[in-house]
């Protein structure tokens, strides 16, 4: 499947990469400002290179590039994969909102007919009534 400009591949590496808590926690951290894996390694109590590990992932998934800045590995965003994930997800929800109006739809149709053949029962049982007492 191609929506977008995603392949099935980085689709699935995009939301592998965001399935973890810590790696979706790099990701608003360097969207609010860029940092070195230094920085980010602070931030959690796990080893350094468990966040670099996370940052890998989150690199091969291109949602954040890794620059080389003297001694350092600074992390940024990369905007245009975010915003692609982003049109993903846009386009999943309105497929489920056109499929549950579809739902909805079917059942308001089930239920109005319920009502008529219930106004035609009804209109019968008056009917006999009426008959009965002629």
């Amino acid at each position: 499947m191609v929506v977008f400009d995603l392949q099935d591949d980085e689709v699935d590496r995009i939301f592998q990469a965001l399935a973890d808590v810590t790696r979706r926690d790099i990701v608003v951290r360097v969207t609010q400002r860029e940092q070195s894996v230094s920085a980010l390694a602070a931030s959690y109590a796990m080893s350094f290179a468990a966040v670099q590990k996370h940052v890998a992932v989150l690199e091969r998934a291109r949602l954040v590039v890794k620059e080389r800045r003297g001694r350092e590995q600074i992390v940024h965003p990369n905007p245009g994969t975010v915003r692609e994930a982003a049109r993903l997800l846009e386009h999943f929800e309105e497929l489920w909102r056109f499929r549950a109006q579809s739902i909805s739809d079917i059942l308001s149709e089930d239920r109005e007919e319920d009502r008529e053949e219930d106004r035609e029962e009804d209109r019968e049982d008056r009917e006999d009534r009426e008959g009965e007492r002629s």
